[in-house]
């Protein structure tokens, strides 16, 4: 008796979708993107993305949950193996710049749709944001003892803001040299080497 082959399954779909809506919706926008439209570019059908997600909408958590996860587990790595707060804060914003610039569409993407995701997923992100940013406001409070806590987070987000700052301008430096910039740019902001 003859048995028939099962079907093989691609391991890496769900990646495929993943990088697909990300493209996608960087260029196109949340609500100009289909799910036929992300199918089509991960090269499955669009009902093939039901097998592992609900929508487009879980789609983007999955995304932005990822990234969130991996920038807590690398920040927790530095904060346990980092020789001295100096060198903790230098290789946080090198992992920042790195998402800004190596995972560009990602980060444009969540800084433009977060706010497309039902309430309690954006409420859930937004607070692994918040705990990732106080690790840095905490560290700063710490190197710069004469800061209070709102001055400590007002220069974290400045700092954030300053590796973000080229997200939707391609201002034609090559990747390692814009990495380079950005790095230099945080830095400034959190040594306060210009604090009247």
């Amino acid at each position: 008796m003859a048995v028939a082959a099962g079907r093989t399954r691609d391991p890496d779909r769900k990646e495929k979708i993943l990088r697909a809506a990300a493209d996608l919706v960087a260029r196109n926008g949340f609500h100009s993107v289909s799910m036929s439209d992300i199918g089509s570019e991960a090269g499955i059908t669009g009902s093939g993305i039901y097998r592992h997600f609900d929508g487009k909408s879980s789609i983007l958590v999955a995304l932005f949950d990822r990234a969130m996860d991996d920038l807590r587990s690398q920040e927790r790595e530095i904060l346990e193996h980092a020789a001295d707060l100096g060198q903790a804060l230098a290789e946080l914003v090198e992992g920042q710049v790195e998402f800004a610039v190596g995972s560009r569409q990602l980060a444009q993407v969540y800084y433009n749709e977060i706010r497309n995701l039902p309430d309690e997923d954006q409420v859930r992100l937004r607070r692994k944001q918040r705990l990732y940013l106080e690790e840095w406001v905490h560290i700063v409070r710490e190197i710069h003892p004469d800061l209070d806590d709102a001055e400590a987070r007002a220069i974290v987000h400045a700092a954030i803001g300053a590796i973000q700052s080229t997200l939707f301008h391609n201002i034609g430096l090559p990747a390692d040299r814009l990495r380079a910039v950005l790095t230099r740019a945080a830095r400034s902001v959190l040594s306060l080497t210009s604090r009247a």
